[in-house]
């Protein structure tokens, strides 16, 4: 069982997240404490690094649903970045693309964020 690590930049006054590993039920709540951590501190631009990411499950994709709508509430947006070919099919076939920005690299998702508050 491969574990689950997140580390947290900043560009901008965008936060990125660096997930890496395994997203699962057991480690959900991992990425869910990041999540409140930055809704807490208004930090609503959020880019999410899928660079190290190996696996995903339901209860890792709802995170993302559980936070989203929030977000955007707040003038903020989640977007996801670098993501390998199998974790990317999970996210189509829940229809994902077409409720998040999915960028293969993270400099476009931060080039979006800074042309949107330009």
């Amino acid at each position: 069982m491969e574990g689950f690590e997140i580390s947290k930049a900043e560009n901008g006054g965008i936060a990125i997240l660096y997930i890496k590993g395994y997203l699962d039920a057991h480690t959900a709540q991992d990425l869910e404490h990041a999540f409140q951590e930055l809704v807490d501190a208004s930090k609503y631009s959020i880019v999410v690094n899928f660079k190290d990411l190996n696996y995903i499950s339901s209860a890792g994709l709802g995170v993302f649903m559980g936070f989203i709508e929030d977000i955007r509430k707040n003038g903020g947006d989640i977007k996801l970045t670098n993501m390998k070919p199998k974790i990317y099919r999970v996210f189509d076939l829940l229809g994902f693309p077409t409720l998040y920005d999915i960028m293969d690299e993270e400099f476009k998702a931060l080039e979006k964020f800074k042309k949107a508050s330009a």
